[in-house]
């Protein structure tokens, strides 16, 4: 990679990070709107702390370089079942967020696969073992 891929893929790292982490706390926490959310797919509580858990491996993950490509891969793999919850179960904006949730998990999905598009060597390695 050159120095600005890896730029590029660090800023995208981080910004998956902190998104993925700041909504940690509610989803460990049991705020209020994370529980109408997993309510309203059914998934309450255990939907809500195993996406949690799986969102903890996949920033601890993103966030170590040798592992960043497999974290964004579970990273993208769970925005795109919370994009899908917004589009078919919860609606765009979900207790007056005005969209915010919805605007976060888009930003996380195209920060992930930006980070598989820099690092898909790495992940390509990965599968030629197999």
């Amino acid at each position: 990679m050159s120095k600005t891929q890896k730029t590029i893929s660090l800023v995208s790292q981080i910004l998956v990070a902190l998104i993925l982490g700041q909504t940690l706390f509610f989803k460990f926490t049991g705020a209020q709107e994370s529980i109408y959310i997993f309510s309203r797919l059914g998934a309450e509580p255990w939907g809500r702390i195993g996406s949690g858990l799986i969102e903890l491996v996949a920033i601890i993950l993103i966030l170590i370089p040798r592992t960043a490509v497999y974290g964004a891969v579970i990273a993208l793999g769970t925005m795109a079942g919370a994009i899908g919850a917004h589009l078919f179960v919860l609606g765009i904006e979900v207790a007056d967020d005005g969209g915010l949730l919805f605007g976060l998990a888009i930003v996380s999905f195209l920060c992930s696969g930006i980070v598989i598009l820099l690092r898909r060597s790495e992940l390509l390695r990965l599968l030629n073992r197999s």
